[in-house]
């Protein structure tokens, strides 16, 4: 079976699992090393364990857009060559990097996106939501080059079948040079924000998230002082008193709160290495076990349906390396793009789905003195 029937096979099985229920519990963020490195890192949450692989897209693919009637869309050979995880075996990247060091990122964005209205006239521009993360990679090195080329695509509402909805997303989009935007499509017009920050979340709209952070300029990072209050002097019960009132639930404006604060109160990283297992580090208080964040209702086997963090990936836009971890396996595992054929004519998939092993320290690994 090729990668398309795949596709669609799987797709339809998550389908009937999920029904219409979808996961908004994704987070991003933006590392600055001293030697330049430039590191997109995020989660990925899901009810269902979606089958990402690793895909390495070479250059001259041909590429062919989805519109919402079945017409022949938006036909484009890639520019650049991509690497970054997938979803239900779709040849597309959900979230990745490409050979110049751009990167992006999709996530879920229910109740807000209403994407672009569709006509015939518009056929030959229009892509899906799911395509158009690989067509920023796939087509543009910069994100000022994003910025300046994104009125060259129709992005309608565009039904996945097997779901039976469109999915409902926004893009960050980070280069090599710390450049950062957030791309929405909001009341029918794709809408650019500049992302200082970095951050990333899922639901409502990105500048109402950096409008909210005002709600925390109390906190610090240092401890708070006692205050006298009467006769009575209180104190602070201890360390990371200054962060009291950081929201710490699962919800998208509790995540963005965190992701932000969390992602500038850290030490600087000296090397791209240094970044990406900080990002690692910075991304274990978004990590979502099993259970704790469930929907109402149970799928048709009577299984409670409840998001967690399928993976965990991270994208050094200096080295073009794309690291991963998966709810299965903790361990941090690492593809680099430069290492691969980027003119081969067929799509890698590497498996990213493994178990994890608990390795037993002995007598051999004490030291000896």
């Amino acid at each position: 079976m090729n990668l398309k029937k795949r596709s669609v096979a799987m797709v339809a099985a998550l389908a009937l699992t999920l029904g219409i229920t979808t996961a908004d519990a994704c987070t991003g963020i933006r590392l600055k090393a001293k030697d330049g490195t430039v590191v997109h890192a995020r989660t990925l949450e899901f009810a269902v364990d979606l089958k990402s692989n690793v895909v390495i897209i070479p250059r001259n693919y041909q590429r062919s857009g989805t519109t919402p009637d079945g017409k022949k869309g938006m036909q484009w050979k890639t520019k650049y060559a991509t690497i970054g995880a997938n979803g239900v075996e779709l040849p597309y990247i959900f979230d990745g990097l490409n050979e110049k060091g751009l990167a992006v990122g999709t996530f879920y964005f229910p109740g807000t996106a209403k994407y672009m209205p569709y006509s015939d006239a518009v056929a030959s521009k229009t892509i899906a939501p799911w395509e158009f993360g690989s067509w920023v990679l796939e087509n543009f090195a910069t994100v000022d080059e994003v910025r300046k080329n994104i009125d060259k695509v129709v992005v309608p509402s565009v039904v996945l079948k097997a779901w039976g909805f469109a999915p409902p997303v926004h893009y960050v989009v980070h280069d090599a040079s710390g450049k950062s935007i957030v791309i929405e499509f909001v009341n029918g017009k794709p809408v650019i924000y500049d992302n200082p920050l970095g951050a990333m979340a899922n639901s409502p709209t990105f500048d109402w998230h950096m409008t909210n952070l005002r709600n925390y300029i109390n906190v610090s990072l240092k401890p708070v002082k006692e205050l006298k209050v009467g006769g009575v002097v209180l104190k602070p019960f201890g360390m990371g008193a200054g962060m009291h009132g950081v929201p710490g639930d699962f919800t998208p404006p509790s995540r963005f709160v965190r992701a932000a604060l969390f992602s500038h109160a850290v030490f600087q990283p000296k090397t791209g290495d240094d970044a990406v297992l900080e990002a690692f580090h910075i991304l274990n208080n978004f990590d979502i076990p099993r259970g704790t964040v469930r929907e109402e209702k149970k799928d048709e086997h009577g299984n409670v349906e409840a998001d967690y963090t399928v993976w965990t990936s991270a994208n050094d836009l200096k080295r073009k390396r794309f690291y991963f971890r998966t709810y299965n396996d903790s361990r941090i595992r690492m593809v680099d793009l430069t290492k691969f054929d980027l003119n081969a004519k067929n799509i890698v998939v590497i498996p990213m789905d493994s178990k994890e092993e608990i390795k037993e320290l002995t007598i051999k690994d004490a030291v000896k003195k």
